[in-house]
Order: C-alpha cells, then sequence, then structure tokens
C-alpha cells in the first residue's frame, strides 16, 4: 500500500508539473522580454547561402525578441547598446525588437549618431587600410579586390551602411560569418549580427534611418 501510494503521488506530482509549464511559459510570454518573432521570408539565394554559411549554438540571451522599448528613442530608430551587445529596432506603442550582436573590441569601438546611407544585400567586402595594416595576411584580398559577396564574406547576407551627412563612416551594420562570436566585443568596429538577423533588420530599415551607437 505504501509504494502504491508514492507511485500515486509521483503521477500526480508529474501531472501537475505538465499542466504547470504551459503556464510557466505564457507567463514569461506576458511579460514580452521572451516574446519572439517570427523569421523573415527568404528569397532562394538567401536559402541556397544560409544553408551554406556558418552556423553556431548562441546564448538565447542574444536571439530576437519582441520587447518593451528601454531607448525613448522615436519609432524607426535603430538603438546599438555596445555595452550590453544588444540592438534594438523601435516600433511604435513603446515597443522594439531587440537582437543581439556583436560589437567593436576595446580601442575599436566606435560610439556616434548617424544614419543608413546604403543598403546592400550578400555585400561586396574589401578590408580597409587600416585593418589590412593590423592583419597582413588580408594583402591578398585586398589586392584581388576584396571578396564578393556569399556564405564566406564577412559582411554576411546584409549590411546597413552608416553614414554621417554625405560622408561614409565606414562602420557597418552586418550579418557575420563567425555567428558564434555573438554577444561578444570582437570586431574592428563594426556591428555584427546573425545572417537571419540581419535580414529581418534590413527589411525593417529605410534609407536615412537614424543610427544611435552607444
Amino acid at each position: 500500500m505504501r509504494l502504491r501510494a508514492v507511485k500515486t503521488i509521483g503521477a500526480i506530482s508529474r501531472h501537475s508539473l505538465k499542466l504547470a509549464l504551459p503556464l510557466l511559459t505564457l507567463g514569461l510570454a506576458g511579460c514580452g522580454y521572451y516574446d519572439s518573432t517570427p523569421d523573415p521570408a527568404l528569397s532562394a539565394r538567401d536559402s541556397e547561402y544560409l544553408a551554406l554559411a556558418p552556423k553556431a549554438e548562441i546564448n538565447p540571451e542574444f536571439g530576437r525578441y519582441l520587447v518593451d522599448d528601454p531607448t525613448g528613442q522615436p519609432p524607426g530608430t535603430i538603438v546599438v547598446n555596445t555595452k550590453t551587445h544588444l540592438l534594438y529596432y523601435v516600433l511604435p506603442k513603446k515597443k522594439a525588437i531587440r537582437y543581439g550582436i556583436a560589437t567593436g573590441a576595446g580601442a575599436y569601438g566606435w560610439t556616434g549618431v548617424a544614419s543608413v546611407g546604403r543598403k546592400q544585400e550578400w555585400p561586396h567586402w574589401m578590408p580597409p587600410a587600416d585593418m589590412v595594416e593590423r592583419w597582413p595576411h588580408l594583402q591578398p584580398t585586398a589586392n584581388a579586390g576584396g571578396l564578393p559577396g556569399g556564405p564566406e564574406n564577412p559582411l554576411g547576407a546584409r549590411a546597413l551602411y552608416l553614414f554621417q551627412g554625405n560622408k561614409d563612416t565606414l562602420y557597418r551594420i552586418h550579418g557575420t560569418n563567425e555567428p558564434d562570436k555573438i554577444g561578444q566585443a570582437v570586431s574592428s568596429g563594426c556591428i555584427r549580427m546573425r545572417n537571419i538577423d540581419a535580414i529581418d533588420l534590413y527589411n525593417r530599415v529605410k534609407l536615412g534611418t537614424r543610427v544611435v551607437v552607444e
């Protein structure tokens, strides 16, 4: 009888847990913090290239979520928090889409206000002169005219080119071929995103969009 009672209690406990888990999940989603958003639609080229691009598991903290807007900026603004490695695209009604990013390492970090002066799908990459100076192994790539767009390109699936007035700052918000670095300070100043997130942001952003990097 005692053994049967223990089994019954265990069954009740498991049943209660099954009922509680969905409620717990709903509670977390209800606060907005863990409200994930669907992936963007992909072109045939996107699907082909993404299947070949490097992949990595990332900390769920750096996933793509619909959240309460913490920035106070007007809708349509991009806000980059280099300390938390998070990017926000501000929506109406005090909401925002939040993305995990990789940012500039040490002295190569950049802050300021800019605007999106150019957009490019699967962009060409030319290593800047200062990068070639730091990493001479990139000289052959520069000599060859850079790298065409594709799954191994460091700019990934999309690039937003940041301008101040009519001047290109040479900083970008772009995809990456190193998704394992998301959530870290590792770049030469540009803002890296998972390729699927770069596509999602690219689809939302217009030329002239204000970008605040802080």
